[in-house]
């Protein structure tokens, strides 16, 4: 068994999601394993990780509109609110979502359908930097 693992950065301009398939897939690449896993790891309490359809970005409109309505940033009632109002309403929309996700590698490349992306799904207004870990096990 063998084990390769790698980080990058991620600039966001805000709120959305940012596809990273094509990133994680290079990392996949280097490490020249053929089976076994890639896990995808976000290192921060107010973005998340999704799978989430790739090919009509009308999709991801629709989910993150979802998440506006589910978790509004005027509600009231929140008490952290230290670093504004969108401060709070992140980090239950990351809790609600993922902070790694795992997905199978066969022969040298990640076993997502046709239609699959990984996203950093940022919940933040303003943009920040964040930090993807990568590690691939296996063969």
């Amino acid at each position: 068994m063998r084990a390769h693992a790698e980080a990058f950065e991620i600039r966001t301009r805000g709120k959305g999601t940012y596809e990273i398939s094509r990133e994680v897939a290079e990392i996949v690449s280097r490490s020249e394993i053929a089976t076994g896993t890639v896990t995808v790891f976000v290192r921060h309490t107010s973005a998340s990780l999704v799978i989430m359809e790739n090919a009509d970005p009308s999709a991801r409109r629709d989910l993150e509109e979802f998440f506006e309505r589910l978790v509004p940033e005027s509600t009231a009632w929140f008490v952290h609110t230290d670093e504004g109002p969108d401060d709070m309403p992140s980090h239950i929309r990351m809790a609600l979502t993922r902070t790694s996700e795992v997905i199978p590698v066969i022969r040298g490349r990640m076993a997502l359908g046709t239609w699959q992306g990984i996203f950093l799904f940022e919940h933040r207004r303003a943009p920040h930097r964040r930090e993807i870990v990568v590690s691939v096990v296996g063969e």
